[in-house]
């Protein structure tokens, strides 16, 4: 049978060391014990770059929660494969050619950040679809963006049914204003942050908490974030109560409630 042509396009393939610590700390905290209990425990890392240093650092992340994971580098650029070759430790960490489709693999988890931020908004569906399609059974895929630092983070969780979940994290010592998370929404969203889309009223409702937060300051950023977090939620925004997560400078609020609007 002939090899699948992969799915997608090139991108630039800018990435830095540690640039993706807060989505694998998610990915470590969600979904260990999925991990563990799947008979192959897969993790794909999609459009890892120019160079495999993030692919190397989810597989040790993800490793501290579930010791047999291996993970599966895609590119669709042939020569970032040949580069990243060297590395490659398999069965724990392999490198092929491959796009959304994930090469006709079935992970568990799949990790694609600053890959769709590239493409069209209209290519999403497509992408997310065939995403979902290629996940192992009660598997997840990470569709986000992040800043070159990795100091804030936004993606969505894609699961078999659709997307469930849009999650927003950041280094809090540098947070300035929830705002800020407008800046690295994922493409299905970046375009949306405008007046009447649920995602602009979601944000808007987090910076307004923050703003009324300032007295938390005098206890930490944490505590501040924290209590914004809480308002938001007090108002109706269906946000997963983790108040430990919160205080990391993460939470994650349904999609259906950020979704964007249909189109008219």
């Amino acid at each position: 049978m002939p090899a699948r042509r992969p799915f997608g396009a090139i991108t630039r393939g800018t990435t830095n060391p540690n640039r993706l610590r807060r989505v694998d700390r998610y990915l470590a905290h969600r979904y260990g014990r999925l991990l563990r209990d799947a008979a192959d425990p897969l993790v794909v890392d999609l459009g890892y770059g120019a160079s495999p240093v993030t692919t190397l650092e989810l597989a040790a992340r993800l490793r501290t929660v579930a010791p047999a994971v291996r993970v599966v580098g895609l590119e669709i650029d042939p020569a970032r494969v040949s580069a990243a070759a060297p590395t490659a430790d398999p069965p724990r960490v392999e490198f092929r050619r491959g796009g959304f489709e994930l090469a006709g693999l079935r992970p568990v988890l799949v990790r694609a950040l600053n890959v769709l931020r590239q493409y069209a908004e209209g290519e999403v569906p497509a992408a997310w679809t065939a995403l979902r399609h290629g996940l192992a059974a009660g598997g997840a895929a990470i569709d986000g963006t992040c800043d070159e630092l990795g100091r804030l983070a936004c993606w969505v969780t894609l699961t078999d049914a659709g997307p469930a979940g849009l999650t927003l994290a950041a280094k809090l010592s540098t947070l300035d204003s929830p705002a800020t998370f407008a800046e690295r929404l994922p493409k299905a969203l970046i375009h949306r942050n405008v007046p009447g889309e649920p995602v602009h009223a979601f944000l808007s409702t987090l910076d307004d908490s923050w703003r009324n937060a300032a007295p938390y300051a005098d206890f930490g950023v944490r505590q501040r974030f924290a209590a914004a977090v809480t308002a938001t939620r007090a108002a109706g925004w269906p946000i997963e109560r983790e108040p430990d997560r919160w205080r990391r400078g993460e939470l994650t609020v349904a999609w259906p409630a950020v979704a964007p609007n249909p189109a008219r």
